[in-house]
Parts: structure tokens; C-alpha cells; sequence
């Protein structure tokens, strides 16, 4: 039933009319819907606590702790190492549980702001009954509101409730995590579970709002290519930079530069997600790159004018663009930076104080203004800035190299554990090539500057040693398209579930990576030539225009934008990112006729059992990051991390060996069976790429595949399990039911192994964790 608020008015008199205890009642009108509600709209922490446990039965959390302390309350450090517990009596793994729920709650608590914000926005700017339109092809929008909130959004207004539910929902969450609160580590991972779920749902708010306030792509599978890199940046305009990412500041620089016909005289471009929405605005916006490529390209000194708004945007910013004159305008309430709050000044006076360079920067959360003072600021400082860069010259290079005395304290703090020591005796020579090799693999931390004893600004001496290529670094990228089109689910939801194409990539996270951008582009490249769909957003969908293939093409040029085999999709920000989840929820609905209203249960357990989708975070980094893996696994999807993954302390693994584990209902039949141990995991760290590409041919495995899928997916886990790790897999008995699941090409080869491991058939059954489903097809039959 739908809210109500009552007022009594005990005695009112008109003309004519005399009232006396009435009651008015104040609602929404019960909304058309040929769907019935389903069992857990608007779940609280309780309502799906049981299907977080059969989760977790099966897939055991493993905690790998960075920290045996706890330092949450005036009591500690609490040592909790060796079995002991803390002042509150909490033991270490629940402890590693609370920190995973605290960190996916910052993380849902970043995106959950930002939709609020945004949908805050596109309210004022257009008003609540402004609806949400995402074109002909789209007739389920809003597949994880429906599912998880039990409403049918029709308008921005109609989103307000799914947000004030989110907030709810994050309250709690973060109130288990107070001390003498939750202590049991199940509990805590069914609310870190939770509280995921609840940042897939924001960030469809945040992203329906923004397409449908700034007419961003509505699935458009042609979307255009976008020029990316810094070789792009016409030097000869002002420059104007955004970073993070929030749209909306970003978004009226444009529509100033398009009111005052200046959009051919200012160049704007932007690091991170804002540069992804502002390209999905306006496609002649450039994008410079990931979140590594911040304080590079501030130190290039080619931005006049620095744009930050919020979310994964380096702290320390403000400092590197005093250094090259750029002046700061931060715009967001969570980013403040220190700067003066000049929100209500007359723009004329905020631009002469910036230009003369008598602030370094300024704050203001009025986004229209923002525009203004951005834009006039780059046309007139722009002149005065000519030439000013932080990047030494050969000479300072060479230098600046010489100083080093070979601690390798830089090598010692490197995420990725670079020689940096080598290189820099090497470029004391005037030897840069070792520098240059470095550069392609470094995450840009800047950790190795703050160890350095003799403060060298080492990755200023990398940027030298690339200068030229980067400065012609060109590339494309796909703009976001946004949600995938319901006509697309209808073609690739049968062979999808029945393993036919087999499987879906969605790569996803952040510029952390193990071996440099080009890994992640090698992966996805393996899977789109053995005709897998491909998805990407965020940092990792540019980590793909990063790289090239043999033939000097991107990715995005040689592959469609289409969601289907072979394609590849870039859906756009980190809250786009939701589409990618919303396509998964899409299958049970449009091709299985699965109702989604207030259904989480059966659309997470259909997902499970029957959808061939594998996340890939390969450079982990941010809490963000963390709660979109973790939201993914309460709907059933495996999530890959890259090497860094571990530092996020839990893993959800499955144990093979243990066959009680996989005991699920046959629909069918009522009746409790084994099933292969599929997918096999639910968070899972690789410390290759080799053992990524084996992982996901694995992951995309379900209990529900059809012979003809099976045979589909064992041929691709056995090539690549083959070519990258040289053997044969040692578990393929596990994971042939029936002998028609053996690939034609390899069924002597395989039988023999069968046969060595004393393998025995058993059924295909329909499978499912939830005991009511069974009732329920029994009930249809």
C-alpha cells in the first residue's frame, strides 16, 4: 500500500459549512501495474538476512587482514591477533567483517550523496513531474528500483522515495558498526551485503536523473567516439579541467559556453567520471584519462582553470596547481579544500581576485555560477599562463637523477613495486628509457615522491621521459551509452541462460592495476574474440581506450557498441555502472517472465543459477569500488579482483571439495540434489592476468547451462586453461554433468581423464536456493 500522512482537524468552518474531527488523508495514488507486489519491497536489514546466509554457507567469507588491530574506540588499540579480543569483546574476524561494512558503507554513502545531490539538481532545473523518458526501447527502466523498492518510477519526483528509503537503509548499516553493537562476523557481512545492494540502487538514481535531465544517450549502441588522451587538447584555446565526478558543474561550463558562443574558443576536458558524463553532454568534450593521470596532467601546467566537484580526487591537488598558476574552483559540499565559500559574490569580482592571482582558488556549490566564473576565468587568464609548466627540462632531469642515493625507500612504498632506484642511475646517464618503461606501469600515487629522503619529484622526471609521446597521445573511446535496451536483453537473454554465448565481462573499478593499463585491454580482447559480451564503465572503461590492438585500433573502433556477442559496451561513470548490473536483472524479467516488483530473492537466485556474468575489478582502490563488488555478489554475481584485491581483507570462496556445499532444490521435483560447484566463487583475488582470463572462463559456468552451453564454456576453459597455463585443468570431472557437456573436439581427451577420476553422470535439474520457488512452479504445474 502506498504511504499515508493524516491530519485531524477538529473544528473548521466556512461559508456555508461547518467541519467538525475530520480527517484528511495525504497519499500517493496506488500506481497501475499488471505486476503483483512481491515479498520484500523496501527490505530492511532483516528481510533478506536469510539469503545473505545461504550465500554464505556456501561461499565462506576469508578474511585477509592488513591491520590486527582495532582503533575504533577510546579503549584501543585493541590487539586482536592470536585470539584475542578487544575491549568490546569483539574477535578479529568479526572485526575485519565490521571494517568491510564500514567501507562499503563509505562507499554507498559517496554515490548515495552524489544521486541525491544530482537528482536534487534536475528537480529544480526541470520540476518532480518531469518523467523519465529513456526512449522506445526502453520499457524497463529502472530494473533495481522495481526489484529491490517495488515501485515503477515515472518521474524525478517519484525517485525521491527510493533515496529516502537508500538513506534509511545506510543509517542502519552504519549504526551496527557502533561498538557494542553487531559482534557476529555473518551478521556484519550480511550487512556490508546489504548496504552493496543499496549502492546499486542509488547509482540507477543518480544515473536516471542525469540522463534524463541532460538528455544524456538512452542506450544508444552508437554512441559516438570520443577523443581521448592528451594529444587531443587543442593548447591554442584556454583550458578548462574538471575532475571527479559529479556532472553538474561540468555541465553548465558547457551551456555557458554554448549560451555566449564560446564553445569553439574554450576547450574542456575532464580526468575520472566527470570527464565520462561531460562527453555523454556534449561529445566534443575531451577525456584525458583515469584517475592516475590527475597530477600528471596538472603538472603539464596545460589547465588554466581546475574544476573539482567529488569523489577520487587526489587531496593534494590545490597544492600542484599553485605550483603552475592554474587556479581551483571546488564546487561540492563533500570538497571544500580549505577555499574561501564565495557562492554568493558577484562573479565579476570572483574572477578579477582569481586572474590577479590574489586567491589560489575558491569554493562555490552553485553550479550555474560555477560555469560563469570557470569560463571567464580561462579566457582571461589563459594569456598570462603561457609556458608555465612543473615538468623539468632534460638538463633538470638528468639533475635531479643524480641526487638519488639508491634507498630504494621509492620502490619499497610502490603499490606495484617498481625499480624506480634502477631507473634513476640509469637516467643520471642520460639513459631514459627505463624511466619512460616505468611510467606505462605506474598508478600515479605519488608515494614514491613523499619516501624520497632527497625529495626528487620523481614522477615529474617519468613525465620528462614520455613528454613527447604523451603530448601526441591520441585514442577513442565510446561516450556512455547508458542502460542496455530491452530489445537487446530479448536477443541475447535465451542463449545467455542457456550458456550458448558464453558468458558476460563487465570490467569495472578503478586505475590501480598490477602491469600498467595495457593487461586490462588484453583481457577484455581475449573474451570479444571468442565472442563473450564485454561491458566496461568508470575508470576501467578508459583503462580500454588505453589500449591498442595489432592493428593500431581501440577496442571501442573494433568492436560494436552493442551488447551482444562480440560487442562492447562503455555504459559510462561509476553511476552508470548501475545498467550494467540492471541488464543482469533485465533476463529474468523480460525473457524468463519473472516478476520484479519487491522480488530481490527470486531475481538474485535466477541470476545466480542461470546468468554467466563475471565482474572485474582489476584495479582496485577506492571504497566505492568495494561496495559495487559487494552489492554484485548479493545478486549472485562472482566479482574478480586484481592483485591489490586482497587489501580489501575478505573474500567470498567457494570450496570445491566440499559437495555439501553445492545441495540445492530441483524446481521440478522439490527434491534436494548436488549440483557442480558453479560459479565457484563469489570474490576472488588473481595475481595475473593469466590467471584472470582462466578465472572468468570459469566464473561464467551455472548450474542451469544446457548441454550445448556446457560444451560451449568447457571448450573455452579448456583452450585457455591450456594456452595460459600450459596444462590441462585437473577439475574438469567436476564440471562435466553428462557426457553430452563434452566439447566434440576434445571427447576421447577428456573421457580418459573422466575416467582416471571415476567421474559419474548425474542430473541437469532446475536449480534454485529458495525453497518457495519450488512450491510456487509446483503450484503452476
Amino acid at each position: 500500500m502506498p504511504e499515508t500522512k493524516k491530519i485531524k482537524i477538529d473544528k473548521l468552518k466556512g461559508k456555508g459549512l461547518t467541519f467538525e474531527d475530520m480527517i484528511i488523508e495525504f497519499g500517493k495514488i496506488e500506481e497501475e501495474w499488471d505486476e503483483p507486489m512481491g515479498p520484500t519491497p523496501k527490505p530492511n536489514l532483516l528481510a533478506l538476512r536469510s539469503w545473505d546466509r545461504k550465500l554464505l554457507e556456501r561461499y565462506e567469507p576469508f578474511y585477509t587482514p592488513i591491520c590486527d588491530m582495532c582503533c575504533h574506540c577510546a579503549f584501543g588499540k585493541c590487539d586482536l591477533s592470536g585470539g584475542k579480543k578487544g575491549a568490546c569483546g569483539i574477535t578479529i574476524r568479526a572485526q575485519q567483517a565490521r571494517q568491510i561494512a564500514l567501507e562499503s558503507a563509505i562507499g554507498t554513502a559517496c554515490h548515495g550523496a552524489h544521486a541525491r545531490h544530482m537528482l536534487e539538481h534536475q528537480i529544480k532545473r526541470k520540476g518532480r513531474d518531469y518523467p523519465i523518458d529513456l526512449g522506445l526501447n526502453v520499457a524497463t527502466e529502472a530494473p533495481i528500483t522495481r526489484t529491490i523498492v517495488g515501485i515503477k518510477p515515472r518521474t524525478l519526483g517519484d525517485l525521491e522515495e527510493v533515496m529516502d528509503y537508500a538513506e534509511k537503509e545506510l543509517q542502519k548499516v552504519l549504526a551496527s558498526i557502533h561498538a557494542g553493537q553487531e559482534g557476529d562476523y555473518i551478521d556484519f557481512e550480511s550487512k556490508a551485503l546489504h548496504v552493496g545492494m543499496i549502492d546499486n540502487l542509488v547509482k540507477e538514481v543518480g544515473d536516471l536523473a542525469q540522463i534524463v535531465g541532460y538528455d544524456f544517450p538512452k542506450g544508444d549502441p552508437n554512441a559516438p567516439l570520443i577523443e581521448f588522451g592528451v594529444g587531443t587538447i587543442d593548447q591554442t584555446k584556454p583550458v578548462i579541467l574538471a575532475i571527479g565526478h559529479n556532472a553538474a558543474p561540468g555541465a553548465e561550463i558547457i551551456d555557458y559556453c554554448e549560451r555566449h558562443n564560446l564553445s569553439d574558443k574554450v576547450e574542456i576536458a575532464g580526468i575520472c567520471c566527470s570527464a565520462h558524463d561531460l562527453s555523454r553532454k556534449k561529445d566534443s568534450c575531451k577525456i584525458i584519462g583515469p584517475l592516475s593521470m590527475q597530477t600528471r596532467f596538472v603538472r603539464y601546467g596545460i589547465a588554466d582553470v581546475i574544476v573539482l566537484d567529488e569523489q577520487c580526487v587526489r587531496t593534494d591537488l590545490l597544492e600542484e596547481a599553485i605550483k603552475v598558476k592554474s587556479p581551483i574552483i571546488t564546487t561540492s559540499e563533500q570538497n571544500c579544500r580549505g577555499l574561501e565559500d564565495r557562492t554568493d559574490d558577484n562573479p565579476e569580482n570572483i574572477v578579477r581576485d582569481l586572474v590577479e592571482g590574489k586567491i589560489p582558488g575558491v569554493f562555490i556549490h552553485d553550479p550555474a555560477k560555477v560555469g560563469e566564473v570557470a569560463v571567464e576565468v580561462a579566457l582571461k587568464i589563459a594569456p598570462l599562463r603561457k609556458d608555465i609548466k612543473a615538468i623539468p627540462d632534460t638538463k633538470e632531469l638528468i639533475a635531479q637523477a643524480s641526487r638519488c642515493v639508491a634507498c630504494e625507500a621509492c620502490q619499497r612504498v610502490c603499490p606495484v613495486n617498481l625499480h624506480i632506484s634502477e631507473a634513476l642511475k640509469e637516467a643520471e646517464k642520460g639513459k631514459i628509457d627505463k624511466l619512460a618503461e616505468l611510467r606505462d606501469l605506474c598508478v600515479g600515487c605519488i608515494r614514491c615522491e613523499s619516501a624520497c629522503p632527497k625529495e626528487i619529484p620523481i614522477v615529474s622526471l617519468m613525465e620528462k621521459a614520455v613528454e613527447k609521446q604523451i603530448k601526441e597521445e591520441k585514442s577513442k573511446i565510446r561516450a556512455g551509452r547508458g542502460p542496455i535496451l530491452d530489445t537487446e536483453i530479448r536477443n541475447v537473454g535465451p542463449p545467455i541462460v542457456f550458456g550458448e554465448i558464453p558468458g558476460v565481462v563487465a570490467f569495472a573499478g578503478c586505475s590501480n592495476y598490477p602491469k600498467g593499463a595495457k593487461e586490462i585491454g588484453e583481457i577484455a580482447e581475449e573474451f570479444l574474440k571468442r565472442r563473450f559480451i564485454v561491458t566496461s564503465s568508470g575508470c576501467a572503461a578508459m583503462a580500454l581506450a588505453q589500449y591498442k590492438t595489432e592493428d593500431g585500433e581501440t577496442l571501442y573502433e573494433k568492436y560494436p557498441g552493442i551488447f551482444d556477442s562480440e560487442g562492447l559496451t562503455n555504459v559510462g561513470s561509476c553511476l552508470a555502472n548501475a545498467h550494467i548490473l540492471g541488464a543482469a536483472v533485465k533476463i529474468p524479467h523480460i525473457f524468463a517472465r519473472r516478476n520484479l516488483r519487491g522480488n530481490f530473492e527470486e531475481i538474485a537466485d535466477y541470476i545466480l543459477n542461470r546468468v554467466g556474468a563475471v565482474g572485474v575489478v582489476w584495479g582496485t582502490y577506492s571504497q566505492k569500488a568495494l561496495a559495487i563488488g559487494t552489492g554484485l555478489n548479493r545478486w549472485g554475481i562472482p566479482v574478480i579482483l586484481g592483485p591489490q584485491g586482497s587489501k580489501y581483507r575478505r573474500l567470498y570462496l567457494g570450496r570445491k571439495d566440499k559437495e555439501e556445499k553445492w545441495e540445492i532444490y530441483n524446481a521440478r521435483t522439490g527434491e534436494r540434489v548436488k549440483v557442480d560447484p558453479t560459479p565457484g566463487h563469489l570474490t576472488y583475488v588473481v595475481e595475473s592476468k593469466e590467471e584472470a582470463i582462466v578465472a572468468i572462463a570459469k566464473l561464467v559456468m551455472r548450474p542451469n547451462d544446457t548441454t550445448k552451453g556446457r560444451q560451449i564454456k568447457l571448450a573455452h576453459y579448456i583452450d585457455l586453461h591450456k594456452r595460459y597455463m600450459g596444462t590441462m585443468p585437473d577439475d574438469l570431472h567436476l564440471y562435466v554433468r553428462i557426457e553430452g557437456d563434452i566439447p566434440m573436439n576434445m571427447k576421447e581427451e577428456v573421457k580418459e581423464i573422466l575416467k582416471e577420476k571415476g567421474w559419474k553422470e548425474r542430473i541437469i535439474p532446475d536449480p534454485t536456493l529458495v525453497e518457495r520457488l519450488v512450491w510456487k512452479k509446483e503450484a503452476k504445474a
